[in-house]
């Protein structure tokens, strides 16, 4: 399939996604959210991809939302989007095969909030990254307001929501906004190898353990939280994928889980 506002790549199992409005600083476009969701559904139909990177072409990640696409419409009444036949863009990536940004220029706004639902995220030295809608007169949104905090915690998510400013890469990794920095020229290198370290595992577990994450990350009833895990568990004890680990660790040999998808 072609895109307009994306590149596909496959490469030994990894998908790699990458925006592709570089003139703009791959700033954010209502196609583009819709070409984005399209290129996640192909590759989780895929059986040859096992996890996704996620990046931008040029010097920039994701500038943002392009002003004219969608701000200059709806300050002139236009179509504000919510009623596009674009789907959940959190619920998509929570529900994705593993995910892993690379953001290797500017993430602002939108540019930053779109990946906060991904597994991890590992940054080039030269990014910088803003929440600043409320600069804009707006709030965040893709459930920012609570991936932020449970990235940064309340204090650092509050600093970076109410103020709008514009941090490094270095600080961002310091209160934990990003999980790795990086070099330039090793940035996707990294990425490609966490990507993988994640997809090689059983694909049912990585569905379950995801699930779990997310509806137990902000849950305070312990009791529920270990009543999902538990029936995540049963269910896991009959798969195909746990009998193969097991086979594995008796007869001392790398586990094959892909000949389970492949059957």
């Amino acid at each position: 399939m072609d895109f307009d506002t994306i590149l596909l790549e496959k490469d030994k199992g990894v998908m790699t996604i990458s925006m592709n409005r570089p003139d703009r600083l791959n700033a954010w476009t209502r196609k583009m959210g819709q070409e984005l969701e399209q290129a996640i559904s192909i590759g989780n139909s895929d059986p040859d991809v096992l996890a996704f990177v996620f990046t931008g072409v040029g010097r920039g990640f994701c500038a943002g939302a392009d002003v004219k696409d969608v701000f200059e419409v709806q300050s002139e009444g236009g179509d504000t989007g919510t009623g596009d036949s674009s789907g959940n863009w959190v619920d998509l990536i929570r529900d994705s095969k593993p995910v892993v940004a690379a953001i290797n220029g500017a993430a602002i706004g939108v540019g930053l909030t779109q990946v906060l639902p991904m597994d991890f995220i590992v940054s080039s030295t030269e990014a910088r990254l803003s929440c600043r809608f409320v600069k804009m007169g707006l709030v965040p949104e893709l459930a920012s307001s609570q991936f932020l905090v449970a990235r940064c915690g309340f204090g650092a998510a509050s600093e970076l929501m109410l103020s709008g400013r514009t941090i490094t890469a270095d600080e961002a990794l310091r209160i934990r906004l990003v999980d790795r920095v990086l070099a330039p020229e090793d940035l996707l290198k990294e990425a490609h190898t966490v990507a993988i370290s994640m997809g090689e595992n059983p694909p049912a577990a990585l569905r379950k353990v995801k699930t779990l994450i997310t509806d137990n990350m902000v849950e305070s009833d312990l009791g529920l939280v270990q009543s999902r895990e538990l029936k995540a568990l049963s269910v896991c004890y009959d798969t195909p994928e746990h009998k193969e680990a097991i086979n594995a660790f008796l007869e001392k040999r790398r586990p094959d889980f892909k000949k389970i998808i492949d059957v």
